[in-house]
């Protein structure tokens, strides 16, 4: 049995067995890069023949493509059905306007502020200087202490006013204005 020969791609510069139909014309593998190699080098060549040059350019290829396409007539188009929507249809609806919106709303406010634990804490720690938890928390008692005894309720009571329902600072405190 006859030996097969193995020639050198010209683009990677592998070994292969070419093609035994045509192996005196093959020179590249087929791996999908040098098969492109081998495309582009083709089409170069043919360019560069004379008559190819303006095969595709001026107004006798332009008569000679319509007469094709007249000889050769296209199959009609399928009509695509209309789209359907990735998204749902959204519905307008009609916005209530509530007035002046300038006024705040001071327990809004206030709400807004209890719900963040992270500034209260910033606002005591600023306060004290101390970023402990212990001096935290014994700073918390004495300002609930504190405003309690301002609101005129007894201090560790949930409401009301205190025994002459007048407000005052505690004994031992001194008592800072505006």
């Amino acid at each position: 049995m006859k030996r097969k020969r193995r020639h050198k791609c010209a683009s990677c510069s592998s070994l292969y067995r070419p093609d035994p139909r045509a192996k005196a014309r093959q020179r590249h593998c087929s791996c999908p890069a040098c098969r492109k190699a081998s495309k582009a080098a083709s089409q170069r060549k043919w360019l560069r023949k004379a008559e190819n040059r303006s095969y595709f350019r001026g107004p006798e290829q332009v008569a000679r493509v319509r007469q094709y396409w007249q000889d050769h007539a296209r199959p009609p188009r399928k009509k695509r059905g209309k789209p359907k929507a990735l998204q749902e249809k959204i519905i307008a609806q009609d916005l209530d306007v509530q007035g002046d919106s300038t006024f705040l709303n001071p327990a809004a406010l206030q709400d807004e502020f209890l719900m963040q634990p992270s500034v209260l804490l910033g606002v005591i720690s600023s306060l004290t200087g101390s970023a402990l938890q212990e001096q935290i928390a014994r700073n918390v008692q004495r300002f609930h202490t504190r405003g309690q005894t301002i609101l005129g309720m007894r201090p560790g009571t949930l409401g009301g006013k205190g025994n002459d329902g007048k407000a005052s600072v505690g004994a031992g405190t001194v008592a800072q204005g505006p």
